[in-house]
C-alpha cells in the first residue's frame, strides 16, 4: 500500500519535476529577477560617532525586480537590519557623561525604481558584463529601539522618555547607487550603497530635552530618560539639551546581492502567443 502511494506521488509530480529541469534553458524569457543579499547597516543620529560611515551591524535582504525597458526597472525589497548607538563608546566627553544607549532590530519594505547606465540587449543574457545604476523610491520602516538597564532589556518607545509619543512605523526615502557584475547568463553579483532619509528623530529615542525624573510616574521611564546618575553624576536640569531636534536620524545599507533571472512563465501563463513557437537561443559563450 505504501509503495502504491509512493508511485502515485511520483506520477503526479513527475511533470513538474521534468519542467524544473529546464529552469536554466536560455530560450525561456526572463524579465524578472529574484535576489538575496547580506551586508552592513550604519546608523546616523545622536548616539553615533561623527565620521563613522561604515558600521559592522548586520543586514539581510530579499527582493524582486522587473525590467520595464532595457534600461529601467522597478523593484521591491524586504530587509532586516540592526542598528545601535552607545554614548559610552563616544569620543566626546559630554556624550560619555550623558550615558544613553540603544539597539534596534528593524524591518523595511520598499518600492524603488532603477535606471541603468548601459542598456541591456534584446534578451536578458545580452546584458553588459558590468553595469552601473542609480535608484530611489519610498519605504516603510518598523523600528523598536531598546536599551538594557539593571540587567533587563526595555523597549523605549512605550516609556516616552522625552514625553513624546512616536510611532514604531515610519516612512523612509531610499536613494543610492549600485554596480552589477554578470556572473553567468542567469546570475549577477550586485553591490549597492543606499542611504535612507527618514522623517523622524526617534530611531534612537533621543531628540529634544531632559524633562527631569519628577515628570514621570513610571520610575523606569524616569531612570532611562536621564542615565547620568548611573555614573555618579547629578541629574540634568529640566530643559537641558538631550539631543538635536534640528536633524532627523538616518541610516545606510551597504549590501552584496546575488541576483537570479527567473523564467517569466513561473509567474504567468506560458501558453500565451509568446511561447507558442520555440524561441531560438542566441546566447553564445563569451571568451
Amino acid at each position: 500500500m505504501k509503495i502504491l502511494r509512493l508511485l502515485l506521488v511520483i506520477i503526479l509530480f513527475l511533470p513538474e519535476w521534468a519542467d524544473a529541469q529546464s529552469f536554466y534553458a536560455v530560450r525561456r524569457e526572463r524579465s524578472i529577477i529574484g535576489s538575496v543579499g547580506i551586508g552592513t547597516a550604519t546608523y546616523f543620529g545622536e548616539l553615533a560617532n561623527p565620521g563613522n560611515y561604515l558600521d559592522a551591524k548586520p543586514s539581510v535582504n530579499i527582493g524582486m525586480q522587473y525590467f520595464l525597458t532595457n534600461r529601467v526597472s522597478i523593484r521591491s525589497d524586504l530587509t532586516w537590519f540592526q542598528i545601535e548607538g552607545d554614548d559610552a563608546k563616544a569620543d566626546d566627553a559630554s556624550r560619555v557623561r550623558r550615558n544613553l544607549s540603544f539597539k534596534s532590530n528593524n524591518l523595511e519594505l520598499n518600492a524603488m525604481g532603477s535606471i541603468n547606465l548601459a542598456p541591456h540587449g534584446d534578451r536578458y543574457y545580452q546584458r553588459p558584463r558590468l553595469n552601473f545604476y542609480a535608484l530611489a523610491g519610498v519605504g516603510l520602516l518598523y523600528s523598536n529601539p531598546k536599551t538594557e538597564y539593571l540587567g533587563q532589556v526595555y523597549a523605549l518607545q512605550p516609556l516616552q522618555t522625552e514625553g513624546v509619543k512616536y510611532s514604531k512605523f515610519q516612512f523612509v526615502i531610499p536613494y543610492g547607487l549600485g554596480t552589477r557584475i554578470m556572473l553567468s547568463p542567469f546570475a549577477n553579483l550586485a553591490i549597492e550603497g543606499i542611504y535612507r532619509m527618514t522623517f523622524t528623530d526617534y530611531l534612537d529615542d533621543v531628540s529634544a530635552v531632559h524633562l527631569g525624573s519628577a515628570a514621570f510616574s513610571d520610575p523606569i521611564a524616569g531612570a532611562l530618560s536621564d542615565r547620568r546618575p548611573e555614573l555618579g553624576l547629578p541629574e540634568a536640569t529640566p530643559g537641558t539639551r538631550r539631543g538635536n531636534p534640528e536633524a532627523n536620524d538616518g541610516y545606510m545599507l551597504l549590501q552584496a546581492k546575488l541576483e537570479f533571472y527567473i523564467p517569466d512563465d513561473v509567474f504567468w501563463n506560458s501558453n500565451s502567443k509568446l511561447y507558442r513557437s520555440k524561441r531560438k537561443a542566441y546566447y553564445k559563450k563569451r571568451r
